[in-house]
């Protein structure tokens, strides 16, 4: 089950991709909106499911970083390039805090005491 089509991310992706792979990416994003969030609206979830979608797929472009990296260096003959990635890492479906917020998952401060339900 998915919650969004390859349409939907052709629509906000203009570069190509492979179909097959953003079809399995758009089931694991379903999996990953269900853990947050079940009950969010099916447009919220078609939203985040296309962000998810083509974050990975942008950054599956870089074939220099393994998927799973957060930060790499590559140096040769005197010059070096250095990348770090600020949310989630290359190649991972990841929730970006404003799709956590857009599910209603947002951090939130707070704490309960269960001692506090035995009186």
């Amino acid at each position: 089950m998915t919650y969004a089509t390859i349409d939907d991310i052709r629509a906000r992706y203009p570069a190509s991709f492979d179909e097959d792979v953003a079809a399995a990416l758009l089931e694991d994003a379903a999996v990953t909106i269900d853990a947050y969030n079940a009950s969010a609206s099916e447009e919220v979830k078609k939203v985040i499911s296309c962000r998810m979608v083509i974050r990975t797929l942008a950054a599956s472009g870089d074939a220099d970083m393994p998927i799973g990296a957060t930060q790499g260096t590559m140096s040769a003959l005197g010059y070096s390039q250095t990348w770090t990635i600020s949310n989630g890492a290359s190649g991972e479906l990841y929730l970006s805090k404003l799709d956590k917020k857009l599910l209603g998952v947002s951090n939130r401060i707070g704490s309960h005491s269960p001692l506090e339900d035995m009186t």
